[in-house]
């Protein structure tokens, strides 16, 4: 029995068996082992909920008939699809001719009325199927309800710093892509724990989207009793069933596909607490503040769903009031997707008076301007819930009381993503009620949304202040503005505060700004894969921006959104349908569209999520609630990549937005990236010390081993490896600021260090991960491991071997072989047969930290390994590996193709393909001199033969050559 076993799994079941769920073994469940529903508790849940199937149990068989159906059919229509049609049956939507002369009949699999009518079970170590292609799989925890398996859960040691709930979470995406995928057609949810911390998600779901379980509050995270808390709560019998029922929800996402959704438990505190509130009947009223980006969206989606199904509330009408278009598109939208039923875009102010006199029993979606007529006392039942979005705006004054004067007896619960200032109290008074603490029905802060990984942290990029305008002229002539005009009054206001724009578009600023957006954009953002937004100060400075920032793009990388009122407008060649715009949305959250950067002014700044977006270049004064808004568009959680988003702050505006946040703790989840050049020699210090004595000087496997050796243990490299990633991060935000220079060689030093102990094997995903592009492109063209390619001549030649164990023994060898075998496997990161080779490699050093084996031995595996690896290598068909080199140089080429360059692009790239394969030799990328040689012929045919000056594309195009051309064959180190 393992860790797992004795820790995790263990406290799991103790803590399930204390909620009244019963712990059955596996072996006893009466299941076989391809089966993925147990059938026996099923049918006798069957008979013993469904009056029908009581009276005959034969029906029972037909019931089970079509899930197995859906079951057996999930591996052609794909797992969410089945999932989807099965949460149809546990949701008791399906219906049968079991009635009176065949009358339909709904079946119920799941009785939510009683809740001890069901059969709760917990049990470990299930294995689905026996037989397949890849030997089925091992469910460390399965929880079973009425014999269908509705969670999967994985557990991973406690004891290893590296490994944790991702690495569960890996596995489990692992599942669903294998022969045991069917086995989660009835899933409600998964999740994952190493017995410290406790994170969850729905089937297709990547790791990093999946969140924690926080309900009730977790008084302390990372701990044993801290899992114990969130499974206490999440796996409360009530609350698993209220989660399955009402929180299940199918959506399409940005490329069209079907997705599941599984709600945060923010959402469910939240939409719980409306809910309760419109049972209770009083007071009728609440507030709720959940920060930008962490899903109030779908938590109207999921309150809205919930009051509409219960009974109680004898088919209430539920009102979903935004204050802007954009909002009314997004929040239709969302609604739209999820495919809730009964809902209804309010299309007109007359439409709306209708439908509400008329007592239409929908969910309404309208935006607050549409109250402008309503009549007093136009509908006076009491089970109309009003749900206002973006509270804090456009409340306080005539549509705000007409709203409330012509539904009198309705509630009104208001939501905002921004903190309520306490000065506003307004905003309190009209939603917030006495009985809540602090005002608040239910709250979600920034520190909360970071912690729990829902939105990532704001990074605040100050520039040179020679592109600062006088900030107190902004504050004389901004004081005038306020958010609550409309954009023509905006527009007309703007035209009068001129001295703000004369300061802000002066023509040398102006160049000097788009020439350090260029720039940034280019070198810190691009390279990660990320796109960007300007905020200008209105929509002439959109358009003067967008001029000054082509002679840096293609008309394909920019693209201005902004309001334009007719075809007359001045600025009528920038005009957007709502088709248009739509599909600009679409095209930028693409990654591989070519459009990289929005130049907006009012529009897409509030309201629009696109979570490739991490860099906002912020030229406009913004303040307050707009300001925040604003900002927060770049911290929606995207790829691993993403750590935060970044302000590009040309006004000086950082202290505004901390003043924003300060409504609690706020300014902790900020940060200036002044700081973290500050932090950074700290922390560079930091992971030095652990290698006190080894020559730095130069990178070779002699230096590699010796900090091998300075690592004893698996729990000393895992927690270099944490204090190293930390460092990387740090140097990937702050890359290539000249403050990093005199660090390179250090820098680079570490970075070898770290990939030569990454464990080959995919595991400590939260340790040991890919380093990022920038730290890849700086290591890569100087870091020189002494005849790391003399494998062969190790493997072939026993002589070498000898004289190696002769003059070093056989441990630092050992470490050597270990070292080449790393570099070497590490070059077909998605090749399987490398991937296993390196899962070979992975657990043999396992078992030597461990002692399980000598050095002796260790060394004799190793080169059994190596032998394999050599095999395997000869199989890689080169031929295809240039092509695709082809193809990328290609496409490069056509991307700098100009008036200036007439570039014959296949003529290129056939010169280069030609002199390549004339200098190379095998192993050159290893060798510094093989290296320079390659590079200096790829520069001579672009610069001087086609007088292409840029040096981003030679080293884009050698980057290519050194990913594909290798060589094969023997090589031999004197």
């Amino acid at each position: 029995m393992g860790d797992e076993d004795r820790t995790t799994e263990a406290m799991i079941i103790d803590a399930m068996k204390g909620l009244g769920w019963e712990y059955i073994p596996q072996d006893r469940l009466g299941r076989d082992y391809s089966d993925v529903i147990n059938e026996t508790d099923l049918t006798e849940t069957l008979i013993r909920i469904n009056p029908s199937i009581e009276k005959n149990p034969a029906y029972a068989d037909e019931v089970i008939s079509k899930l197995r159906m859906i079951v057996s059919g999930s591996q052609g229509e794909g797992i969410v699809a089945a999932n989807e049609r099965m949460m149809s049956w546990l949701h008791n939507e399906q219906s049968m001719p079991f009635g009176k002369n065949g009358e339909h009949v709904t079946v119920k699999l799941i009785d939510y009325d009683n809740i001890d009518n069901n059969h709760f079970v917990i049990t470990h170590q299930v294995m689905y199927p026996l037989h397949s292609k890849d030997g089925g799989k091992r469910f460390d925890i399965v929880l079973y309800v009425n014999g269908l398996p509705l969670v999967i859960g994985e557990c991973k040691t406690p004891t290893r710093p590296s490994v944790s709930w991702i690495d569960g979470a890996l596995d489990i995406e692992d599942y669903e892509r294998s022969d045991s995928a069917s086995f989660f057609t009835t899933n409600a949810f998964v999740f994952a724990t190493e017995g410290k911390f406790y994170r969850y998600g729905g089937i297709g779901m990547k790791s990093e989207m999946w969140g924690p379980w926080n309900l009730g509050g977790i008084e302390e995270t990372g701990t044993l009793a801290s899992v114990t808390q969130s499974i206490s709560s999440m796996f409360d019998r009530r609350m698993f069933l209220d989660l399955l029922k009402n929180y299940m929800l199918f959506a399409n996402d940005d490329r069209f596909c079907r997705i599941k959704i599984v709600p945060r438990y923010q959402q469910v505190e939240g939409a719980n607490a409306i809910v309760e509130r419109v049972r209770v009947g009083k007071p009728k009223k609440g507030l709720i503040w959940h920060f930008q980006g962490s899903g109030k969206s779908l938590l109207m989606v999921f309150a809205a769903q919930k009051l509409r199904m219960d009974p109680e509330l004898k088919n209430p009408t539920v009102i979903v009031v935004v204050d802007r278009v954009e909002l009314d598109s997004q929040i239709s939208g969302t609604f739209a997707v999820s495919d809730i039923p009964n809902t209804y875009n309010v299309d007109s102010i007359n439409d709306l008076s209708t439908a509400l006199s008329n007592d239409m029993r929908k969910i309404l979606i309208t935006t607050i301007f549409k109250f402008k007529e309503i009549t007093p006392n136009l509908n006076e039942r009491d089970n109309i819930v009003v749900m206002v979005d973006e509270a804090h705006r456009t409340q306080y004054g005539n549509l705000g009381i007409q709203m409330r004067t012509g539904l009198p007896n309705a509630f009104f619960f208001g939501l905002t993503g921004t903190p309520i200032n306490k000065t506003a109290k307004n905003t309190f008074n009209l939603f917030g009620s006495d009985e809540d603490e602090g005002g608040y029905l239910s709250k979600y802060s920034f520190e909360d949304s970071i912690r729990d990984h829902a939105t990532l942290p704001l990074s605040f990029e100050p520039v040179d202040v020679k592109l600062h305008i006088d900030q107190e002229a902004i504050n004389e002539e901004f004081e005038q503005m306020t958010e609550d005009l409309d954009d023509e009054e905006k527009e007309a206001l703007k035209k009068r505060a001129s001295k703000i724009k004369t300061l802000i578009t002066a023509p040398e600023r102006l160049q000097n700004v788009c020439s350090h957006i260029a720039e940034h954009f280019k070198t810190k953002v691009e390279p990660n894969g990320f796109k960007a937004m300007v905020v200008t100060y209105d929509r002439e400075c959109c358009v003067l921006y967008y001029r000054e920032l082509l002679k840096y793009f293609s008309e394909e990388n920019l693209q201005i959104v902004m309001h334009t009122s007719s075809k007359s407008d001045e600025f009528k060649e920038f005009r957007l349908s709502k088709d248009d715009e739509r599909n600009v949305r679409e095209r930028y959250k693409d990654p591989n569209d070519p459009l990289k950067i929005l130049i907006v002014t009012s529009r897409l700044i509030t309201g629009f999520d696109a979570k490739i977006l991490q860099t906002m270049y912020l030229d406009k004064p913004l303040k307050e609630h707009t300001l925040l808004q604003a900002v927060c568009r770049t911290n929606r959680v995207y790829t691993p990549e993403k750590t935060y988003g970044v302000i590009v702050d040309y006004l000086g505006l950082f202290e505004r937005v901390g003043e924003a946040l300060d409504y609690g703790t706020g300014k902790k989840v900020i940060t200036n990236i002044e700081e973290l050049k500050i932090q950074l020699p700290i922390l560079l210090q930091h992971c030095l010390d652990y290698f006190d004595g080894i020559d730095k000087s130069v990178i070779d496997y002699r230096s590699l081993e010796a900090a091998q050796e300075a690592l004893k243990d698996m729990e000393m490299r895992d927690c270099f490896g944490r204090d190293y990633l930390n460092l990387h991060r740090m140097w990937e935000a702050i890359s290539p600021d000249p403050i990093l220079r005199e660090h390179i060689p250090d820098y680079k030093w570490l970075s070898a260090v770290y990939n030569s102990l990454k464990p080959v094997k995919p595991i400590g995903k939260m340790v040991w991960q890919s380093l990022g592009k920038k730290t890849i492109e700086l290591i890569h063209n100087n870091i020189d491991v002494e005849s790391i390619s003399d494998l062969e001549s190790l493997v072939v030649n026993p002589d070498t071997l000898e004289k190696m164990i002769e003059e070093r023994g056989t441990e630092p060898t050992a470490r050597e072989v270990e070292i080449k075998l790393i570099s070497r496997i590490g070059r077909h990161p998605k090749d399987p047969e490398f991937i296993n080779l390196g899962q070979r490699l992975e657990e043999l050093r396992m078992i030597h930290e461990m002692n399980q084996i000598s050095s002796i031995e260790f060394l004799k595996r190793l080169l059994e390994l190596a032998k394999d690896v050599l095999e395997a290598e000869q199989r890689v068909d080169t031929m295809d590996e240039q092509a695709r080199a082809k193809a990328a140089l290609t496409e490069l080429f056509n991307g700098v193709k100009n008036d200036s360059t007439p570039l014959v692009v296949e003529r290129i790239v056939e010169d280069i393909d030609g002199i390549v394969k004339q200098v190379r030799f095998p192993g050159w990328q290893d060798t510094i001199e093989g290296r320079r040689n390659v590079k200096q012929n790829i520069r001579k045919i672009v610069r001087i033969k086609y007088k292409i000056k840029d040096e981003e594309v030679v080293s884009r195009a050698y980057s290519y050559i050194e990913m594909y051309y290798k060589v094969e064959g023997t090589v031999i180190f004197s």
